[in-house]
């Protein structure tokens, strides 16, 4: 016996981006996911750089030298608060698995805490990288 067809009703079967405004616990569980798409990008680049300095020192140089290039440095302060903001939000999750901060006022308060922190912290790390003559391990 074959089933009904679905009724149409003029609307969507289910809400999408479409339908939604744009919210700060919708772009941080986007940003959470493509956060944990470059970490891996960038634990790449560190096993690479490793791997250089383990045994290919001939590399390790010119290796070095990208790293520290405007361009790298540009993706390494990107990976640095990728890092921070990937944590934050982690954390924000292992409080929610235990029931902790639900509500819909702590949910923003601590999206938007989590989000200046993790620029803080990305800052307070580069800050005191830059004030050296040379990068530590670099």
């Amino acid at each position: 016996m074959p089933s009904d067809p679905p009724r149409r009703t003029g609307r969507p079967l289910s809400p999408h981006l479409q339908i939604y405004q744009p919210q700060i616990t919708s772009g941080i569980s986007i940003f959470h996911r493509f956060t944990a798409v470059g970490l891996a990008g960038g634990f790449a680049v560190l096993v690479a750089w490793l791997f250089c300095l383990a045994w290919m020192p001939e590399w390790y140089g010119p290796f070095t030298d990208i790293l520290i290039s405007p361009a790298g440095r540009f993706f390494l302060f990107g990976w640095t608060w990728a890092y921070f903001f990937h944590i934050g939000a982690t954390l924000r999750h292992l409080a929610w698995d235990m029931c902790l901060g639900l509500s819909l006022k702590s949910v923003y308060l601590t999206g938007y805490l989590m989000l200046a922190a993790s620029f803080f912290l990305t800052f307070a790390v580069w800050i005191a990288v830059l004030w050296r003559e040379e990068l530590p391990c670099l």
